[in-house]
């Protein structure tokens, strides 16, 4: 349709290029639209179930503290395959919510506020753990209603492909 209306393509839009490496689907999980492009990985929507089989699957009942270890880990399991390291993300962008489930009472006003800041502070304690001293990526965190999946958390963002993975 750019073509016809002189509309420029907006980089999502745009057919893969050669030489582009799309991730491996987790198991169990829809393919995401990871990519690298130009020497940088992109990767959208690292939740806590991700790489997980549907056995695995932790629940929004289930403590945020796993909810983020697993995230990160998925994380760096997800920017190791594309040929980078922890310390080669350039900025993530962490979405956090609280747990959606009829046998936990959703809190209002500032106990609302308490439990967002409650996650920010567990999420903050086990983050860092994932970086070199000094290393950590620029990041933005919001608290959203709603994520799909059973997940708590999740992380979308870039990094720097520091170690190519050969074509084949």
């Amino acid at each position: 349709m750019a073509a016809v209306t002189g509309a420029r393509i907006l980089f999502a839009q745009q057919p893969p290029q050669a030489g582009t490496t799309p991730a491996a689907p987790s198991a169990g999980n829809p393919p995401r639209n990871n990519h690298t492009h130009d020497g940088i990985y992109y990767f959208s929507g690292t939740g806590s179930n991700d790489g997980y089989s549907r056995d695995d699957h932790v629940l929004v009942t289930d403590p945020f503290e796993k909810h983020v270890t697993r995230t990160m880990d998925a994380l760096k399991k997800s920017v190791e395959r594309a040929g980078c390291t922890m310390d080669s993300i350039l900025h993530l962008e962490v979405f956090i919510c609280l747990p959606h489930a009829d046998s936990i009472p959703m809190p209002t006003g500032k106990a609302r506020f308490d439990a967002h800041k409650a996650q920010y502070d567990a999420l903050n304690k086990i983050y860092g753990t994932y970086f070199s001293p000094g290393k950590a990526p620029s990041r933005a965190c919001m608290a959203v209603e709603w994520i799909p999946g059973d997940s708590l958390i999740e992380i979308v963002g870039s990094a720097m492909v520091v170690s190519p993975r050969p074509a084949g």
